[in-house]
């Protein structure tokens, strides 16, 4: 699994500070999205050339880790 914190960044001005990848204006929560609404990881990668396959797996990692984090503190 790649290391997230490689992959996302976070900067106040772009999409008001949410978690993108690599600084482009695709969010974290873009992906999610996606992947919920049922689209296949060829099919993202597709309709966004500029993603791979790793940028997919770091949402994930990064959604996950946040989820962890959740628990641990609340």
């Amino acid at each position: 699994m790649p290391d997230y914190k490689e992959i996302i960044t976070i900067e106040p001005g772009k999409r008001s500070g949410k978690p993108c990848i690599r600084g482009l204006r695709i969010t974290v929560y873009d992906i999610l999205e996606y992947l919920a609404s049922g689209m296949s990881t060829e099919e993202i990668l597709d309709d966004f050339p500029e993603l791979t396959r790793e940028d997919i797996m770091a949402s994930l990692a990064y959604a996950a880790d946040a989820e962890k984090k959740i628990h641990i503190s609340g």
